[in-house]
């Protein structure tokens, strides 16, 4: 089991971790996804997640001192409403999110990557997460996984 820095979002039943330093935008992006209604998306962790490794596969929750809490930077900390909650959900793609200002640093057309967490490999790709487009990215993102849109 591992404690890592960053936000868990869960879309059906697949986990989306975001990564990124303080004030990159990690809960930002996943409140914005959470209120993409038609996506479903959930909560699981936010600020740190807590996976563990089960056979091949790596799986997420939040710490139990903050499970279904979530800062919005404005606002303060806020209990989710159990509807958007999710307890635990398979992590299949890991989002680096860029520092606000450096978007440039993203590539147009990034090459394939991954990131091994507790010696499983997860697909990585960059993201600007203040973007208005950055929900509707994540979700082709994880559709892409289980089908064959994007073009190499």
């Amino acid at each position: 089991m591992s404690l890592v820095h960053g936000t868990c979002i869960a879309i059906g039943p697949s986990g989306i971790l975001l990564r990124g330093i303080e004030g990159s935008g990690k809960s930002d992006l996943a409140l914005r996804l959470l209120g993409q209604t038609h996506l479903g998306a959930k909560l699981v962790a936010d600020d740190q997640v807590q996976l563990t490794r089960r056979g091949d596969a790596l799986w997420a929750q939040a710490p139990a001192q903050i499970a279904g809490l979530m800062e919005v930077r404005g606002i303060g900390i806020l209990r989710m409403a159990a509807a958007v909650v999710a307890a635990e959900v398979r992590l299949r793609l890991v989002l680096d999110l860029c520092a606000p200002g450096a978007q440039d640093t993203v590539p147009r057309m990034p090459e394939a990557a991954h990131c091994t967490i507790d010696g499983i490999d997860l697909p990585l790709y960059p993201c600007v997460p203040l973007e208005a487009s950055a929900p509707d990215k994540v979700a082709l993102l994880l559709r892409s996984l289980d089908e064959d849109i994007l073009q190499t």
